[in-house]
């Protein structure tokens, strides 16, 4: 029997291969389905089922391209009503997967159809779970992203409870922990950065698996300082549980080079926006004027979903060469399914033809440090905890997460200085302020990890919270 982890960095996502005797098994596949068709071909393996521990918000999941492909059963636990053809198995049913089987445990409290799957090998025992969203390294996760339900996210917070210390403590401390998601998802609020752990480990230094916490207590903790989740977490939702376009379809559709003239005409007919996907530097030294830049080797997904409102957004795009079909399933992943194209022969195409270009002003740390007082206007669009942590004197909070909610505060006639701790945020909320007439915006380089190392004064360091 062999398991393999597919670790996705950008979504902080984890999805897994079972292997056993010829036939295989996939949980929670992301949108491409290929890698998972390639390993087990690789093993000589036929997939058989997949399972999927929930309607998953912060991604669109493969199920129904690779059920398609390969013809497994899609397998949901007890309570899912999902629109098309799936298995909505019963709590405890077993499924075989060649000489090992699967166990569905219901573990409602992340959303109440999430169930837990418990992994017994050729010789009958215990070896693994596969939890989902139910419980993450050193956090579990949040009880406020369900689909559609009349519960509170407390009554979701105690079925939790329940869940864990009637299905998930009772099973052996050896067993392996097979998590959804780690560091960086916003599917939790205090993950780990490992990826798998055993259950007894969590049992000592999870706060939420500590056996003398009450039920009350842990709903105060679970529900504790949630920040609202992106906008795009419950449309991803239901595209998983009503169905989606298969992405060879979106392929076929987004992948398509236009010349300058033709990029220009599509922009105006379809209303299209225009995404920079290239690097910060790329983009500061010469840009399509009132695009967005959101750069594909940062946290791109993420970033688009919480940026970009509308699913169906009609989206032009300019690539580094040869990573455009990269850029078009990595929008795909989270449901931004219409892209149109990009721009063949990227910028310096677009240069030839005599079309606008501009440019973004940047500054130093130091040289940020040397300008007087009055002339300085800081934005930092860090999240507001990293600002409450530590921040410099006089800047002003101004969350990226948010821009787009509180541009009506600022002055059209005042010059800007933007900042976030390493320079990419702060880039997308620069390109966002120009594309939206604030002309005098200038971005900071290094952000706050160059600021903190100037002359400037800060704010005495606050360690944030944590729940360990």
């Amino acid at each position: 029997m062999k398991i393999e982890q597919l670790y996705t960095q950008c979504l902080a996502e984890a999805a897994y291969v079972i292997i056993s005797d010829g036939e295989a098994a996939v949980i929670d596949p992301l949108r491409e389905v290929q890698p998972y068709i390639d390993l087990a071909d690789k093993y000589g393996a036929k997939i058989m089922y997949v399972f999927e521990t929930h309607f998953h918000a912060d991604f669109v999941s493969g199920h129904l391209d690779l059920a398609k492909k390969t013809g497994a059963k899609i397998v949901f636990g007890p309570t899912a009503r999902p629109g098309f053809e799936a298995i909505v198995a019963a709590d405890n049913d077993m499924f075989i997967v060649g000489d090992a089987r699967v166990k569905v445990l219901h573990t409602p409290g992340h959303t109440m159809e999430s169930s837990t799957f418990l992994l017994i090998d050729e010789s009958g025992v215990d070896h693994a779970i596969f939890t989902g969203d139910t419980l993450l390294l050193g956090d579990v996760g949040r009880p406020d992203l369900a689909v559609k339900t009349d519960l509170s996210m407390e009554d979701l917070a105690g079925h939790l409870y329940n869940s864990l210390h009637k299905k998930i403590m009772p099973l052996d401390d050896g067993l392996l922990v097979y998590p959804g998601h780690g560091q960086g998802s916003a599917c939790g609020k205090n993950m780990s950065s490992d990826t798998v752990d055993t259950l007894g480990n969590q049992k000592k230094f999870n706060y939420a698996l500590q056996s003398d916490l009450s039920r009350e207590e842990f709903v105060k903790l679970v529900v504790a300082d949630l920040v609202a989740p992106p906008q795009y977490f419950p449309k991803n939702a239901v595209m998983n549980k009503m169905g989606y376009d298969s992405l060879d379809e979106i392929l076929d559709r987004g992948v398509i080079g236009l010349y300058p003239h033709e990029f220009v005409m599509t922009a105006g007919r379809e209303h299209a926006l225009i995404l920079d996907t290239r690097s910060k530097e790329a983009f500061a030294e010469a840009h399509i004027p009132g695009s967005l830049f959101i750069g594909i080797d940062d946290s791109f997904a993420p970033w688009v979903g919480a940026l970009i409102k509308d699913l169906k957004q009609p989206i032009l795009f300019v690539a580094d060469e040869g990573r455009e079909e990269e850029v078009v399933i990595r929008l795909s992943r989270v449901g931004y399914d219409h892209a149109l194209g990009y721009l063949k022969g990227g910028i310096e195409a677009w240069t030839a033809a005599k079309e606008p270009v501009t440019s973004m002003a940047q500054i130093t740390p130091n040289d940020f440090a040397s300008l007087p007082d009055k002339a300085v206007r800081l934005l930092d669009v860090r999240k507001e905890s990293e600002y409450n942590s530590q921040h410099l004197v006089g800047g002003r909070s101004f969350p990226l997460s948010v821009i787009y909610e509180h541009l009506e505060e600022l002055d059209k006639e005042q010059t800007y200085y933007v900042h976030c701790a390493g320079g990419y945020r702060s880039m997308i909320a620069c390109s966002i302020l120009r594309a939206n007439g604030f002309d005098q915006v200038t971005n900071i380089l290094s952000g706050f990890n160059g600021l903190k190392n100037t002359k400037l004064v800060l704010t005495a360091y606050q360690e944030p919270v944590s729940l360990l």
